[in-house]
């Protein structure tokens, strides 16, 4: 055992300033945001390794994960073994929601009464049966009515864990939610709740949203970011680094933990926007002639992109570049039934789609779907939908396989993909949505599949609102129109936060360009300027990088 003092992280890591406080804090509560890259997962397998090699978790004292899904868990309990070795690793408990549900249920399943009440040797199936068998999303809920019941099992949970650990929190329902307050508010556990800023724009000064702000007030939680993005090269981190001194200067760290000529950095500057389009359609087109893959180039606009980027999409159109328009297919892309259902089209229409079908078998494999089918079962299922949609490939024929994929998954299956599917006035509205979509690529194109993959973003330029490429992450990315008029928000603050997102979604590739003048095209309001100025704060952040290649 070592001095919290004396502790450092595993593996020879640096920590960044905010890292560092999650991980080594004695006290209180943290609620962590961070984007992706941002390594929040090792940040818990850290954090991790500092509670128990300096006692801070005392023996014989546990330390609880909860994920929301089962391979997180398990590569959480994995990374935390190899910092601190098994023996100490023997001490952290690593389950999802409802596998730490079904635990509380089996060890107090005698405090359930009434119409819960459970025999021994229940089982877990598609319905409800009293006493003999509970649903998938029953467990969460009778775990709740196990802590609101029965004082011995809250008693026996607060004296196991002195520590909590809430992986991907933002996902956090209500029932999940109250699971956590049933089993430690007001108790004295060190909770940190870890989530992605995918689901919001405003990723630091401690601007949460939803679930967050309750966790906040419930807990006292102190709100914390990490902004550095570990996957992009060091000319692209530095970049982000510059910035984050202006906007959070604690959180910045030291030159040289960043030092390398890795990466690439352009800012590029156009007379006019006839210019920049055929610049953009000449670049996408080189790079994916290098082996970029069209899928991991973006062009992000901080609004408008069926005005800013009009003319680079007809240039790219006029190549056969394929592209996706984010605003057209609005927020149907970040929808899991929607990656679903297109997933499934491109396996029965494709004769090689093996990403599509690897996210696909994820479906198919989970344990909701294996206790009600077989793998067999799938096989004749998507061999039946290949046959049929080849004699008779029509939208039709399409949609009716897509429902009765749905039926065989089951409720339970689809509710599980999203929070959101609980409500199915909402998921027959995302459905209606898809159907809609889904019908433009049988019936205005002659080959399906390419539109699928289009509009699934399998091999497409990415085309998007910095608002909305929140969460993701690209090889190369144009930030185009870094202008005093397109960045013209009266807030600092959302035009500071906007312009981080924007630069920090490149790994390896981070272009920012400029026009001196831009079209006023049909459809632009009047508040469109034709002629622009440079934004030279937000390009003062990029111009010291210039320069490298990938």
């Amino acid at each position: 055992m070592i001095r919290p003092s004396h502790w450092r992280p595993s593996s020879g890591l640096t920590l960044e300033p905010n890292a560092e406080k999650a991980v080594t804090s004695q006290r209180g509560c943290i609620a962590l945001l961070a984007g992706p890259g941002a390594g929040k997962t090792e940040t818990l397998a850290q954090r991790a390794d500092f509670l128990l090699r300096t006692g801070v978790c005392p023996f014989p004292k546990r330390i609880l994960a909860i994920s929301f899904k089962k391979d997180a868990s398990e590569n959480l309990k994995e990374r935390v073994s190899m910092r601190c070795g098994a023996e100490l690793a023997g001490r952290f408990d690593s389950y999802t929601f409802h596998a730490f549900g079904k635990r509380l249920i089996d060890i107090f399943r005698t405090a359930l009464k009434g119409q819960d009440s459970l025999d021994e040797g229940y089982t877990v199936g598609e319905h409800r049966i009293l006493r003999k068998q509970i649903t998938f999303k029953d467990m969460v809920p009778l775990a709740n009515e196990v802590l609101n019941g029965c004082e011995a099992a809250r008693n026996s949970i607060q004296s196991t864990y002195s520590d909590v650990f809430l992986d991907e929190f933002q996902d956090c329902t209500d029932n999940q939610y109250s699971l956590v307050l049933n089993a430690f508010q007001n108790c004295g556990a060190r909770i940190i709740a870890v989530g992605d800023t995918k689901q919001k724009i405003m990723g630091w000064a401690g601007a949460l949203e939803g679930i967050f702000l309750k966790f906040e007030g419930d807990f006292k939680a102190t709100p914390l970011n990490l902004y550095q993005n570990f996957r992009s090269l060091h000319r692209i981190r530095r970049v982000h680094n510059r910035m984050i001194r202006d906007i959070d200067p604690a959180a910045a760290v030291p030159d040289e933990q960043i030092a390398g000529s890795e990466g690439e950095v352009a800012c590029e500057f156009f007379e006019n926007d006839d210019a920049e389009a055929q610049w953009a359609a000449e670049s996408v087109a080189r790079w994916n002639a290098q082996g970029i893959p069209f899928s991991q180039i973006a062009i992000l606009c901080n609004n408008q992109p069926h005005l800013y980027a009009q003319k680079i999409m007809g240039l790219l159109n006029e190549r056969g570049i394929p592209f996706r328009n984010e605003q057209e297919i609005q927020d149907l892309g970040a929808e899991p039934l929607f990656c679903l259902i297109v997933d499934f089209l491109l396996v029965i229409l494709g004769d090689a789609e093996p990403d599509a079908w690897e996210r696909l078998r994820r479906i198919l494999d989970s344990e909701i779907v294996e206790r009600s089918s077989t793998p067999r079962d799938w096989d004749r299922l998507l061999h039946k939908a290949k046959t049929a949609l080849r004699d008779n490939p029509i939208f039709q024929t399409a949609w009716d396989l897509i429902e009765e994929l749905l039926e065989k998954l089951g409720d339970d299956t689809i509710r599980g993909l999203s929070h959101d599917y609980e409500n199915g006035a909402r998921r027959n509205e995302i459905l209606a949505n898809i159907k809609g979509l889904i019908t433009s690529s049988f019936n205005e194109n002659a080959d399906p599949l390419k539109a699928l993959e289009s509009i699934g973003g399998i091999d497409a330029v990415r085309i998007l609102t910095i608002h909305k490429c929140k969460g993701l992450e690209f090889h190369t990315v144009v930030v185009q129109g870094v202008e005093q008029e397109t960045f013209w928000s009266k807030d600092s603050e959302a035009n500071n936060c906007a312009y981080f997102v924007a630069i920090s979604r490149a790994k390896k590739r981070l272009i920012v360009t400029n026009s001196d003048i831009r079209e006023k095209l049909p459809g632009a309001n009047n508040y469109w300027r034709t002629h622009r100025n440079r934004h030279e704060k937000f390009l003062g952040y990029v111009e010291p990088e210039i320069g490298g290649a990938v």
